[in-house]
């Protein structure tokens, strides 16, 4: 009797998550390019190596590498094989800034679209209980873009008591908290910020055009007046491909 070949061992554990497996390749792979581990213009492993690899039908593969093409990150060649492709330089970086002054600063060639504008709501959740709830909230949603590229979703819930200051204009050029900080006669007794990460759901992919469970920077930011009152509340997707957080550590 002949003995059986042994099969690799996969050294990719996907058995453990409930995310489909092509999937889970594409946030690995996509990993790999980030961190310089596929480097840009080299050639990636091929399907068959990579299966191997990840202990994965070939299909699978495909499927992640599909995802990984959408996105710009790889070029696929027919009898040549997947390239790391070039970045551009001029990247869509987002900077999630970590002081006052710097969230009150306008993104560079950002364009900002209001997706809806609606009176009497109140936020779905409040992330910072730092002041009371006032009675009613305008909601704004707003899509801020740069160079036609989507990067940013927001939900902003604002004291509507207030908004009335906030001139219509205001909301297509101004960021979040720069809208708050002008209106006239409003004192900031506190503001918070808290980042945490997620993955896109079919709503975000869409206004983002982004791949579905692809990773997104979850920003939650609440302002109070020295009423004590919780004047203002958002929520900000952004994209994980296009979004950075700079510290300066003492």
């Amino acid at each position: 009797m002949s003995a059986k070949t042994a099969q690799p061992k996969s050294v990719v554990d996907l058995s453990r998550s409930a995310v489909s497996r092509y999937i889970q390749l594409a946030s690995l792979f996509r990993r790999r390019i980030q961190a310089g581990q596929w480097q840009v213009g080299a050639q990636i492993p091929t399907v068959e190596e990579l299966a191997a690899e990840c202990g994965v039908a070939r299909a699978t593969i495909r499927q992640a590498l599909d995802i990984l093409q959408i996105e710009g990150l790889i070029d696929r060649y027919r009898a040549k094989g997947t390239f790391v492709r070039p970045r551009p330089h001029d990247q869509i970086w987002c900077e999630v800034a970590t002081d006052w002054s710097g969230l009150l600063m306008s993104r560079q060639d950002a364009v900002i679209e209001v997706l809806a504008d609606e009176r009497g709501k109140q936020p779905p959740q409040v992330p910072h209980p730092i002041g009371d709830l006032s009675p009613s909230y305008r909601h704004v949603r707003r899509r801020h873009s740069r160079h036609g590229t989507p990067f940013l979703l927001a939900d902003l819930y604002i004291d509507e008591r207030l908004s009335r200051r906030i001139p219509a204009k205001a909301l297509q050029t101004k960021t979040a908290l720069r809208l708050i900080a002008d209106i006239p006669g409003l004192k900031i007794k506190d503001a918070r910020q808290t980042l945490t990460i997620g993955t896109a759901d079919v709503e975000t992919a869409q206004a983002l055009n982004i791949p579905l469970n692809a990773p997104i920077a979850c920003v939650y930011r609440s302002v109070a007046d020295h009423a004590g009152g919780l004047v203002f509340v958002a929520e900000g997707l952004y994209r994980g491909d296009q979004v950075r957080i700079d510290m300066k550590l003492k």
